[in-house]
């Protein structure tokens, strides 16, 4: 009795195997999207296309990526611009070619981010005459050309689609600012955020971004309520140095951080003045100490390469900034 039980199970999970997709082996085999299939994976789009059941993904080839890297925009604006390229619905070629009159509008990866502002996030596919199919954002310039569709390069329905377009999809003027402190406000570190643009240090922070990336430990906004009065009574260049003391100008995962040991630099540091905390971990915690001061990540608020932002149970103390006593 137990042998058709043990069958069934087997095939519900050849089933479910079966219609997995790997969108950077997809694209592999075609070498025309070799850029366009690299930057999925830097961006951490690829892990995120893989998850979704059903998605449509707009590749451009390698011209069109060219022309889009010559713009010299941050890793950050790179995966705004291509999460745009991917609907969070299934989009063949059949069902491309049935909008024959009118149009349809489809939200983007970029809208479920929760970065997009109004309608930005939006893609609107319109049936042209001659049959062909056009994409452009909703909140386009209407004098940017329209990306017309090429291809269907792999479709496998109703589960991924992936099609070619013309050129690239964007915005009237996509910004190459990452607006740091108000994405840090919306996760829960409003507090720190706030002293970081009253500090004016934001500009630092942003800066290691476009550079190469960032991590940041911030301190829970009860926490930093508490050590107010003490940051109160530093100086100006005191204040600056313990809000950068809080970020490596590095990207970190959990992961990462996890496997980490030893000194890490900070953006404090400058010249002779180290500014250096350890990364230590106690089983699965992972804890961040100076001379002064041991803290513990509580939580995560934003991970996604170049930028990591978590939560910490204590604010860090830079020796020579705050004094021993002071905590």
């Amino acid at each position: 009795m137990k042998l058709p039980v043990l069958i069934l199970s087997f095939l519900l999970l050849l089933s479910t195997t079966t219609y997995a997709h790997n969108i950077t082996r997809i694209l592999a085999q075609h070498s025309d999207f070799s850029i366009f299939n690299h930057y999925l994976t830097t961006t951490h789009l690829a892990a995120e296309i893989n998850r979704r059941r059903t998605i449509t993904v707009c590749a451009v080839d390698n011209a069109a990526m060219n022309d889009l890297l010559s713009k010299h925009f941050s890793l950050y604006t790179i995966k705004k611009i291509l999460s745009l390229h991917i609907f969070a619905d299934y989009f063949g070629s059949n069902k491309l070619h049935q909008i024959t009159k009118g149009s349809t509008t489809i939200s983007s990866l970029f809208q479920a981010t929760g970065e997009a502002a109004g309608t930005s996030g939006y893609v609107k596919i319109t049936g042209m005459k001659g049959g062909k199919v056009g994409f452009s954002p909703v909140d386009s310039d209407s004098d940017q050309p329209m990306a017309t569709y090429v291809k269907s390069i792999e479709e496998f329905p109703y589960n991924i689609s992936v099609i070619q377009i013309s050129h690239i999809l964007s915005t009237v003027a996509p910004t190459d600012v990452l607006n740091l402190t108000s994405l840090m406000a919306k996760q829960g570190c409003k507090a720190f955020s706030d002293l970081i643009t009253a500090q004016g240090a934001d500009e630092t922070f942003t800066q290691s971004i476009k550079l190469g990336g960032l991590t940041i430990f911030c301190p829970s906004d009860d926490t930093l309520k508490s050590f107010m009065p003490r940051y109160k009574n530093l100086t100006a260049d005191g204040k600056t140095s313990l809000l950068l003391y809080h970020s490596v100008p590095v990207y970190n995962s959990l992961g990462m951080l996890r496997s980490s040991y030893g000194l890490m630099n900070t953006l404090a540091t400058e010249g002779a003045n180290k500014f250096n905390f350890t990364v230590q971990n106690d089983g699965e915690d992972v804890k961040i100490e100076s001379k002064l001061v041991r803290a513990t990540i509580k939580g995560t608020l934003v991970d996604e390469d170049p930028l990591a932002v978590y939560k910490i149970d204590k604010v860090l103390l830079p020796t020579g900034v705050v004094c021993c006593c002071c905590y």
